[in-house]
């Protein structure tokens, strides 16, 4: 029976796949941890361990490993990509920090590792159509950046120490489980709030009443960051007027 350890369970990751790894493997089996376990939903606290845990302090990690006799690691922390790009360093110690403690973790304790990456690993010069399993990875986000070193690293650590260390690229993720975290798809979920939230010098005066499709129109003072209008993820559809229409959600 496997035991696993899922450090992040108050993402938007942990928040659904801890229970679904509870509904397969037991709830007994699988320890939910977060750095403030008190922001796990009720239905984790509940329904197995939970744990306190700053996966960028090795020892902590280490001694949850042993009380529970793991021998699998689900790493899912990580500052995502637009809170990262406001402190680059604080991403970069998080999201490697924690990868490396993990990596040695399962080294040492021969545990299996589990660790996404994301299509932030890519750049704009990626080829868009086709994209190849190895291809041009020139992220411009530190958030990028530390997917690609996370990359590197399981195939370093597979190829020199034999660790299962293994990885998926995803997409763009959204759950109605947890609140948006600060990445590129908080647009999609919550766009009422990323609104009042859009950077620039902006003042926004929202029409809450419906228009015809059901369109909510937003009137803004022109400037060079949020001037024109969006779709539902963000796209610029017309820079020719300072009306910013979005689906009413």
């Amino acid at each position: 029976m496997k035991r696993i350890l899922v450090l992040g369970s108050g993402g938007q990751i942990g928040s659904e796949l801890t229970m679904r790894l509870r509904e397969i493997y037991g709830g007994s089996n699988v320890v939910a941890t977060d750095i403030n376990p008190a922001r796990l939903t009720e239905a984790i606290q509940q329904s197995g361990p939970i744990a306190a845990c700053d996966a960028t302090k090795a020892e902590e990690i280490a001694a949850i490993v042993d009380k529970y006799q793991i021998d699998t690691i689900y790493n899912l922390v990580a500052i995502l990509s637009a809170t990262a790009e406001k402190n680059p360093m604080l991403g970069w110690n998080i999201g490697i920090g924690a990868l490396i403690n993990c990596l040695e973790i399962a080294r040492e304790k021969k545990c299996a590792l589990f660790t996404p990456s994301s299509i932030g690993a890519f750049g704009d010069t990626t080829p868009l159509n086709g994209t190849p399993q190895d291809t041009i990875q020139r992220p411009k986000t530190i958030y990028g950046v530390t997917k690609v070193t996370g990359e590197l690293l399981g195939d370093y650590y597979f190829e020199r120490f034999g660790v299962d260390a293994r990885s998926v690229r995803f997409p763009g993720l959204i759950s109605n489980v947890c609140p948006p975290g600060g990445g590129t798809t908080d647009y999609a979920v919550d766009p009422i709030q990323q609104l009042y939230a859009v950077h620039g010098s902006a003042v926004h005066t929202i029409n809450e009443g419906f228009t015809d499709g059901n369109i909510l129109s937003e009137e803004r003072l022109a400037d060079d960051v949020t001037s024109g209008k969006f779709d539902l993820y963000g796209q610029i559809i017309d820079f020719n007027d300072n009306t910013l229409g979005d689906y009413k959600i």
